[in-house]
């Protein structure tokens, strides 16, 4: 063996392998200490990739499930009331059941009047001040975007401008389907939906946005007349609910919600509950009027029964949209964790095994240093 003192190969090579050893131990340390496999995008830039997009994925599903439980706990708010107004509506049945019988007297049905009165009066007033957040629930104006009249469908732009706080995200187009007839497409973020629409008086129902409008008698359906002369009166009538992380109909839930006024439940649009109460054309004065309004109420009990039935329903589509969005918040989390949470039990054999090759090799190091002293004995 040659004896060289100018190069300690021997050195050098215990030494190498040493700082392999520290930069081992010094990344088991780190993943240890952190939780994570992956630390800096130099651990494993796609695996970085994957993790912090599945982050970003689980962050927004737990914001859509926070939604679908605000929606559900805002329509229980919307079902309770409902759920009064259709008490007050068992009462008045009573109310108008008694005075349409012969057996009271005049002065009485003044009475029976005077409290139908009132409770017609409460309905209105439970309408009015159901609200959640500050927003009216049931008395028609949940959802409503705008409401106004124009000369042409060109300006149903104008609409929905108003209907996002970012003017101009909407935008309508106008052509022709197969058949030559009206499309109108409603767009944005680029999710669209067209709609036919034919002469004359009609709803056009934009429901992936909770966007409508109505045409009147004279709406003329043709694109080459210009669609003037006409009166658009246009408003939105659902709340729409973000239950997914993008943005298409298919992360969205669009609710709508009765209006439960007096004045729009009952049998018709001049015989609604609140031609019962004061001042109204069928006030339980006499029997006659008792008996309209039996069937007026029969209606509106039905009417009210229709919309804590629809309530109903979104509230179990809601429940099963929060119990989707929990299995894929875990799954997803699941998945994430898999790319970049350590293994502590490998990673800890992993720096059992750099601790000890650490400790050996600061050993050897001494050893190859001690090594080249061996030539002093040459010179005894």
């Amino acid at each position: 063996m040659g004896l060289r003192i100018q190069n300690n190969i021997t050195a050098l090579n215990a030494h190498r392998q040493l700082t392999i050893a520290d930069a081992g131990l010094t990344k088991s340390l780190e993943r240890l200490s952190s939780g994570y496999r992956i630390n800096r995008a130099a651990d494993d830039s796609a695996g970085l990739a994957i993790s912090r997009g599945l982050r970003s994925e689980i962050a927004g599903f737990k914001i859509a499930s926070q939604n679908a439980s605000q929606a559900n706990s805002m329509l229980q708010i919307a079902e309770g009331a409902m759920d009064q107004i259709h008490n007050i509506l068992v009462r008045l049945r009573e109310l108008a059941t008694q005075a349409a019988s012969d057996n009271v007297t005049s002065t009485e049905r003044g009475y029976i009047a005077s409290e139908a009165d009132k409770l017609v009066a409460e309905i209105d007033r439970i309408v009015d001040s159901t609200k959640y957040s500050g927003q009216n629930l049931i008395n028609g104006d949940f959802g409503v975007t705008k409401t106004g009249s124009w000369d042409n469908v060109d300006n149903i732009y104008d609409l929905t401008a108003e209907a996002d706080t970012d003017a101009g995200v909407y935008t309508v187009t106008k052509g022709t389907n197969a058949s030559g007839n009206l499309l109108v497409t409603l767009a944005t973020g680029g999710v669209s939906q067209a709609l036919t629409l034919s002469n004359g008086a009609q709803t056009v129902n934009f429901s992936t946005f909770g966007i409508s409008f109505k045409t009147t008698a004279n709406f003329d359906a043709d694109v080459d007349s210009g669609l003037s002369n006409i009166t658009v009166n246009a408003s939105g009538s659902a709340g729409v609910f973000q239950v997914g992380v993008e943005n298409n109909s298919d992360n969205r839930l669009t609710v709508s919600i009765t209006d439960c006024n007096a004045n729009q439940i009952g049998s018709g649009t001049n015989e609604n509950v609140n031609e019962i109460g004061s001042g109204g054309s069928y006030r339980l004065t006499s029997r006659s009027n008792a008996q309209k309004a039996i069937d007026i109420i029969e209606d509106a009990i039905d009417d009210i029964s229709s919309a804590r039935a629809s309530v109903g329903a979104y509230q179990n589509r809601l429940s099963y949209a929060s119990a989707n969005l929990a299995t894929v918040i875990e799954n997803t989390q699941a998945a994430e964790s898999v790319i970049a949470d350590v293994d502590m039990a490998a990673e800890m054999t992993t720096f059992t095994k750099n601790q000890i090759l650490l400790q050996a090799g600061t050993a050897m190091l001494a050893q190859a240093n001690l090594a080249p002293q061996q030539v002093l004995a040459l010179f005894s």
